[in-house]
């Protein structure tokens, strides 16, 4: 009983010690972080490139259910919903953006409602395939439609959101490398376009769930390995190289049954289109 008692303690004690640590790190962080600003006219630009890149742009697009994967993705950014009881490595995302839009005051689909965060409904891929045409997707689908100029907002909202969760991650002789390489590219539409779309599209980099070999491959990490001063197009050209580089790590580190190089030729076009603007 007296050893059970002193491990709980030592565990209490160390929760302590890292929870001291986490608030050190906060504390070490840039006081002031940059702001993104759009007019939404550019944002809805940038949402509408980032609806091409998942959906094809097309409304059927925005509810989908990928081979081998347990969860939907939905929306413009393909927002990750798990059904209940099923959980992955990957960050939910859906429920999150279903609040944000709640809060801006739009209507949501009877399959929606309810008090806290709900589970996707479809158990499995075959059960959402089978519903395709039932009345409650059709709902989803057209609330969907109808708020893409808030899903993109939600979208850019992340992304300044993504700042400080990189900087507190990032190793303190990186951070203002980081930072800098994170405003080289915030400061124009240009720039911003494919930061919101990478870490819609591959994270912030800063779940250790979201590594192969100990090697992450988002957002975080892109702008780590980047290293010029020049602005505008030589940021992004500079962005999609790093980009490039960081996916093809991830294809060479990933498990052979995650089959993930059947990916690598999409995610290289899709990165590829940052450099064309």
């Amino acid at each position: 009983m007296d050893k059970r008692y002193s491990s709980r303690k030592q565990r209490r004690r160390s929760h302590f010690l890292a929870s001291l640590v986490a608030l050190a790190s906060v504390a070490a962080l840039p006081q002031t972080l940059p702001a993104i600003s759009l007019t939404h006219s550019e944002a809805l630009a940038i949402g509408k490139k980032i609806w091409q890149n998942e959906c094809n742009g097309t409304v059927a697009g925005l509810t989908s259910w990928n081979e081998g994967e347990n969860f939907a993705s939905l929306g413009i950014g393909h927002f990750i919903w798990y059904p209940k009881g099923q959980r992955g490595p990957f960050e939910e995302s859906f429920p999150k953006l279903v609040s944000f839009i709640a809060k801006r005051g739009a209507k949501l689909p009877g399959l929606l409602l309810g008090t806290g965060e709900r589970s996707c409904p479809w158990n499995s891929r075959r059960e959402f395939l089978h519903a395709q045409n039932t009345s409650e997707m059709k709902q989803l689908r057209r609330f969907l439609a109808d708020t893409v100029d808030l899903q993109v907002e939600f979208l850019i909202s992340r992304l300044q959101n993504a700042l400080p969760k990189m900087l507190a991650e990032a190793a303190p002789s990186d951070r203002a490398n980081v930072q800098q390489q994170f405003e080289r590219l915030a400061r124009t539409p240009q720039g911003c376009y494919p930061l919101v779309d990478y870490v819609n599209f591959k994270g912030e980099g800063v779940l250790h769930t979201e590594r192969y070999q100990g090697q992450g491959w988002g957002l975080l990490q892109v702008l780590e390995n980047m290293h010029g001063t020049s602005p505008g197009t030589a940021a992004v050209d500079e962005f999609a190289r790093s980009a490039k580089a960081t996916l093809i790590r991830r294809v060479q580190n990933a498990p052979a049954q995650r089959r993930e190089s059947r990916w690598l030729s999409g995610w290289l076009q899709r990165v590829n289109s940052y450099s064309r603007g």
